[in-house]
């Protein structure tokens, strides 16, 4: 089976120790950092039809020595990324 269209999926775990699965809808490098779109995997049909949507975007920080995932704390940055991500998504999903 060829795998070349298979979702990029990422599991990410809060600060309860639970995992959360994410679908990587897109990435952003510039010279602000790495940042990443990112969409919940549901597990189950009905969770999927009633989400709201929504996608995450994400920053890599380093700590540890490690990749790590956090939030974009930066309103003004967070508010740029989404309009990036916005017109990749529409020039992507919404082409006539």
């Amino acid at each position: 089976m060829d795998k070349e269209f298979a979702p990029d999926l990422i599991t990410l775990i809060d600060d309860e120790n639970v995992e959360h699965n994410f679908e990587i809808l897109d990435t952003i490098e510039n010279e602000k950092g790495l940042f990443y779109a990112l969409y919940p995997v549901f597990d189950e049909a009905q969770d999927a039809v009633a989400d709201d949507g929504e996608y995450y975007i994400m920053e890599v920080i380093e700590e540890d020595s490690e990749e790590q995932l956090a939030e974009v704390e930066n309103e003004e940055l967070l508010d740029e990324l989404a309009e990036i991500f916005e017109k990749r998504f529409e020039e992507l999903f919404y082409e006539e």
